[in-house]
């Protein structure tokens, strides 16, 4: 279970205060992992907090924080650290936002440059009360960092920007590397799990990137162990190659509180393995699949990756 420190005197998730608490049940021997405080993590650290900046790492409890930070691997969260959401599954603080940091974007950029990264993921809080939903700040974010960072590739994941017209036609028209927006679950768990979104819009989020600019490679992600069925996984998957979606990733879910979504179940090391077979049959360029894997861990690697896998698909074509 993943504790974060309470420093605003208020609940950070108001709206989980009444659900009835639930059992969380006991990792299996094949979830485990380093805990952070190398010299690497500890220099990561520094650059963030001295550009004030939030991180998905921190504010979601991303187990694989050791790992990735004392590699310099950090995924920066713009617009503050408070979402518009209330997802079941998610451990990101809920209530009314800040007004947004003009200055944010220039951070960033710095930030990028400091710590000499040659690919780096942009993600950010929901921001349904502003009325492009962030997509501009994702705009300047990327100038921002193409300008400081130029060797830097860029990969953003972002929220849905459900009923923001014009928003996903201006993120796409900053140009990142790599769109990455995640449809969570299967359809079936949405009211439960993800009630503030629509499964049919993410996907349609998804196809309408491609439709605007082919170039840029798309990539969703899931996570297991929410209750969902294998066919239902296996029907995602269809939907998201109808979509053209480039890289999928598939983790397991892990509670943060007692307060959150409950673990129904330990998806395998073997059905982790079985569903990226089936999903690289299904087409995707490139699969991560396994029970630590997240949106962001090791993409720099995987972008590669990617390049390498469209450029031996075109080349056979």
């Amino acid at each position: 279970m993943v504790t974060v420190v309470n420093t605003l005197n208020r609940p950070r998730h108001p709206e989980k205060q009444n659900r009835p608490e639930t059992d969380v049940l006991r990792k299996p021997e094949w979830i485990r992992v380093k805990a952070p405080g190398s010299a690497g993590w500890s220099k990561t650290a520094d650059i963030v907090r001295s550009n004030g900046l939030h991180t998905v790492c921190e504010e979601a409890g991303c187990p694989n924080i050791g790992e990735c930070w004392e590699k310099k691997h950090a995924t920066f969260m713009i617009m503050g650290d408070t979402c518009t959401r209330a997802c079941a599954f998610c451990n990101v603080r809920t209530g009314l936002p800040k007004a947004l940091d003009l200055d944010e974007p220039q951070k960033v950029g710095e930030a990028v440059a400091k710590l000499g990264l040659s690919h780096v993921v942009i993600t950010s809080v929901d921001r349904d009360d502003l009325t492009d939903g962030g997509a501009e700040h994702f705009a300047r974010t990327i100038a921002a960092i193409r300008r400081l960072s130029p060797g830097t590739t860029i990969e953003i994941l972002t929220p849905d920007f459900l009923r923001k017209p014009g928003a996903i036609e201006v993120v796409v028209a900053a140009r990142p590397d790599v769109f990455n927006h995640n449809l969570e679950t299967v359809p079936g768990n949405y009211l439960t799990v993800r009630p503030g979104a629509r499964y049919f819009h993410s996907l349609r989020l998804l196809q309408q990137v491609k439709e605007l600019d082919p170039s840029i490679f798309t990539k969703s992600g899931i996570m297991v162990g929410l209750g969902e069925e294998r066919n239902e996984v296996l029907q995602l998957m269809d939907d998201l190659r109808a979509a053209e979606v480039d890289f999928m990733t598939i983790g397991q879910y892990l509670q943060p509180t007692r307060k959150h979504h409950k673990v129904e179940k330990f998806v395998t090391p073997d059905e982790f393995k079985a569903y990226e077979t089936v999903a690289y049959a299904k087409g995707f360029l490139m699969v991560s699949s396994s029970p630590l894997t997240r949106s962001s861990h090791h993409a720099g690697d995987d972008f590669a990756k990617l390049r390498t896998a469209r450029e031996a698909k075109l080349g056979r074509s």
